[in-house]
C-alpha cells in the first residue's frame, strides 16, 4: 500500500513556492504538482531538498485525481479559486483525503461549506478552506474571545488590519481573486442564518488607533456557529483599504445594480485575465507588512464581554507557515472530523493556537 503524503497543487505560483519552502523547512517532502514540467523541475532543483514532482492541469481533472490518494493531504494554491479551484476539491473528495486551500474568495468558501462539504463527509474526506491569512486568524481570535466570554455571547465581530503598503505586496493571484468576485454578493451571519451583505462598515480600536473595516463573507460565518450554538451573529470586516474603507462600503452597496449592467461580468473577467497574464509576483524588495486581527464577543444587550487581538508579520509568510503546519499535523496526527470544517474544529483550539504561534501570530486577550 502507498504511504500517505502531502501533495502541493499549484506549487510554482507565488504562494505555492512559499508553501513548498515552508514544508521543506518542517522536514516534509511534498509532491509538487503543476502544469509546466520545466518550471516544476527548475523549482524543485532550487530547494534545499529536491522533492518529487508531477504534472497536472485543472483543464484535465483526471490528471489532478491521479496525484491524490486515500489518506493524503492535498494543499491547493491555484487561485483564482472560482475559476480553477474545483478540480482539487473533487480530487480530494473522491480520494477521501484532507484538503487545505488558500482561498479568500467568499463565493468559493460558501460553495465549499454548502455544496462540497456534505459529499466530502459522506466519502470520508475533510475540506478546510481559507487556510491562510484568509481566514485562520479570525477563526482563532473569535474562538478565543468566545471561550473567554462564555455562554452569554451571542455576537462576535472580527476585524482584519495591516500595517504597511499592502497594495505593493499583493501577488497577481490575490489581485485576480479580488477582481473576480468584485460583482458577487457578500454574505454575513445574522439572526442565526446566512444572509446577504452589502457594504456594512464599522470601526475598531487597533493598537490605540480607530480603524474602519468593511463587511465581507468568510469561513468564520460557517465555522463558528456550529461550535457555539448560542451565536446569533457573526460579522467579519476587512480594513485593508484604510481611509478609503467607508467609500468602498458605499460602492459595495451598489454592487447589485452594477452586476446587472450588460457586459459587467465580461469586463471583470477581462481584468482578471489581464492580471494573470501580466502580473509579476512581488520581489524581495516589496515593503514590509504586518498584520493585526481583532475579535470582540458581545452579549444580547450589546455589552462587550471579551476581546482578543492577534499580531503577526507578513500575511503571505503566515499563510505559507500555517499551511505547512496544518499539512504536516494532519498527515502525522489526522484531523478531528470529515466534511467541511473550520480550522478550530479540524485541529482543536489548543493545537491551532500553538500552530499559529509557530507561524508567527501571537495572541493578546483584553
Amino acid at each position: 500500500m502507498r504511504t500517505p503524503r502531502i501533495v502541493l497543487f499549484g506549487a510554482t505560483g507565488f504562494t505555492g513556492r512559499l508553501a513548498a519552502a515552508a514544508l521543506i523547512a518542517r522536514g516534509a517532502r511534498p509532491l509538487l504538482v503543476g502544469r509546466d514540467p520545466a518550471r516544476l523541475d527548475a523549482f524543485a532543483a532550487s530547494l534545499p531538498v529536491r522533492p518529487p514532482t508531477a504534472v497536472a492541469d485543472v483543464s484535465r481533472p483526471e490528471s489532478v485525481r491521479r496525484t491524490v490518494g486515500p489518506g493524503d493531504v492535498l494543499i491547493s494554491a491555484v487561485g483564482p479559486f472560482m475559476r480553477w479551484g474545483e478540480a482539487a476539491v473533487a480530487a480530494a473528495t473522491e480520494a477521501g483525503a484532507v484538503y487545505l486551500d488558500t482561498a479568500g474568495e467568499p463565493p468559493f468558501i460558501k460553495r465549499i461549506f454548502q455544496r462540497y462539504g456534505p459529499a466530502a463527509g459522506a466519502g470520508g474526506a475533510t475540506l478546510i478552506t481559507a487556510f491562510g491569512y484568509d481566514y485562520v486568524p479570525g477563526n482563532l481570535a473569535a474562538a478565543l474571545a468566545l471561550h473567554k466570554a462564555g455562554s452569554e455571547a451571542v455576537r462576535v465581530d472580527i476585524g482584519y488590519f495591516v500595517r504597511g503598503d499592502l497594495a505593493a505586496r499583493l501577488s497577481p493571484g490575490t489581485r485576480a481573486s479580488a477582481l473576480g468576485v468584485l460583482l458577487d454578493p457578500m454574505y454575513g451571519f445574522r439572526e442565526g442564518r446566512i444572509v446577504r451583505e452589502h457594504g456594512r462598515t464599522r470601526a475598531f480600536v487597533v493598537g490605540g488607533r480607530r480603524r474602519y473595516g468593511m463587511a465581507v463573507g468568510t469561513s468564520e460565518h460557517f465555522a463558528l456557529p456550529p461550535a457555539h450554538p448560542g451565536l446569533r451573529e457573526v460579522n467579519v470586516y476587512l480594513g485593508w483599504l484604510g481611509r478609503l474603507t467607508r467609500a468602498a462600503g458605499t460602492l459595495a452597496r451598489a454592487t447589485p445594480v452594477l452586476a446587472a449592467m450588460p457586459g459587467a461580468r465580461r469586463v471583470t473577467d477581462a481584468l482578471v485575465d489581464r492580471v494573470i497574464r501580466s502580473g509579476r509576483p512581488p520581489g524581495h524588495a516589496a515593503p514590509a507588512v504586518s498584520s493585526q486581527i481583532v475579535a470582540e464577543a458581545y452579549d444580547a444587550r450589546g455589552r462587550l464581554l471579551a476581546a482578543v487581538e492577534l499580531n503577526g508579520g507578513d500575511p503571505y509568510d503566515f499563510t505559507a507557515r500555517i499551511l505547512a503546519w496544518g499539512a504536516t499535523t494532519a498527515l502525522a496526527e489526522g484531523v478531528r472530523g470529515t466534511g467541511a470544517l473550520g480550522p478550530v474544529d479540524a485541529f482543536g483550539l489548543e493545537a491551532l493556537t500553538r500552530g499559529c504561534a509557530e507561524a508567527g501570530l501571537g495572541a493578546e486577550t483584553r
